[in-house]
């Protein structure tokens, strides 16, 4: 499974990055993450709708709150997309494209 560009697009955002390093420790809402973040409901929704879209991010609906979960399946499979790079990098070590 490939990531697509969009998917690295999404993680690019630093307040999106955080947003995900957060979620790796526990679920939160949005009141969670305003207070760890210290970024705008507003703001914070956008964001975690495109990490939604993205496929990073579940939620799930508790009362009149909606937490947030990290998908571990989605972040596994970037992790082995950055493993393959490496490999390729480090098989490809030393060679040249003549000019």
């Amino acid at each position: 499974m490939s990531a697509d560009d969009d998917v690295w697009k999404v993680l690019a955002d630093p307040l999106r990055m955080r947003i995900v390093r957060l979620l790796s420790r526990e679920a939160l809402c949005t009141t969670h993450l305003v207070a760890e973040t210290g970024a705008r409901q507003t703001n914070l929704s956008n964001h975690l709708k495109a990490l939604r879209d993205a496929g990073l991010v579940d939620t799930e609906p508790c009362g009149r709150f909606t937490y947030y979960s990290l998908r571990p399946a989605a972040i596994e499979a970037l992790a082995a997309e950055l493993a393959d790079l490496a490999a390729a990098a480090r098989d490809s070590a030393g060679r040249k494209r003549s000019c």
